[in-house]
């Protein structure tokens, strides 16, 4: 097996079958790691057919063994062409958040919409010839919620791991068709935020994890628009 790069929670590795086909293999560490799993399990079972996503082959209480989609990791298209690709990954949260989540088991208020979670680049492949999603991964995290989640945390991402990248996020907006208030914005990163270390919390109990969230929460407060 080949790990990939650009994991951080989970082992996820690529594995070829004796046909020769390429498969992935995911499986979830730390907390409610069955619940995260059948949550994945369940959008991508949701998703076929609505929106570029790995195709589900087999699901066991902690594994997911998914179709390999060939492509560019996100983080590096980012670097390569920045506003083409926060172009992109707003019309492909525009597609996510229209599609009806009629069907889903996760719990909602009345008008919630699909969203990922963990949305970015960072869980996107990109095509190599055409610049387009190829598959947006790592559902784990999906609930029925506000649309302001994923775009905050698009955002987050590219303040924080690619603060050089901060000028192209207007990019990101106009793919999408329209800017949250930067208000509404900056409360959805603390909340992801503070979801992020009670959750390293509950994995480690101490650690330079949650001193590293700690941080990071810090940094998002002090952010402005």
């Amino acid at each position: 097996m080949e790990r990939l790069p650009h994991g951080y929670t989970n082992a996820t590795s690529r594995r070829d079958l004796e046909d020769g086909r390429p498969v992935v293999v995911k499986g979830y560490l730390g907390p409610d790691a069955v619940e995260r799993c059948a949550r994945e399990a369940e959008v991508l079972r949701f998703l076929a057919g609505r929106l570029a996503v790995p195709a589900l082959l087999a699901a066991e209480d902690s594994q997911l063994w998914l179709g390999f989609v060939a492509g560019v990791p996100g983080q590096e298209a980012l670097e390569r062409d920045p506003a083409a690709v926060l172009t992109e990954v707003g019309r492909t949260a525009r597609v996510l958040h229209s599609i009806d989540p009629n069907g889903l088991t996760l719990p909602a208020e009345s008008g919630a919409v699909l969203v990922h979670g963990d949305f970015g680049p960072q869980n996107m492949i990109f095509d190599v010839r055409t610049g387009t999603v190829a598959a947006v991964v790592d559902w784990e995290l999906a609930e029925l919620g506000e649309p302001v989640t994923d775009l905050a945390w698009c955002e987050w991402i590219i303040r924080t791991h690619h603060p050089r990248l901060t000028s192209a996020l207007p990019h990101l907006y106009h793919g999408y068709g329209e800017q949250p208030p930067w208000p509404e914005r900056r409360a959805a990163m603390l909340s992801k935020c503070e979801w992020a270390l009670d959750f390293v919390r509950r994995w480690a109990g101490d650690g330079t994890a949650i001193q590293l969230w700690q941080r990071r929460i810090a940094a998002t407060a002090a952010f402005t628009p």
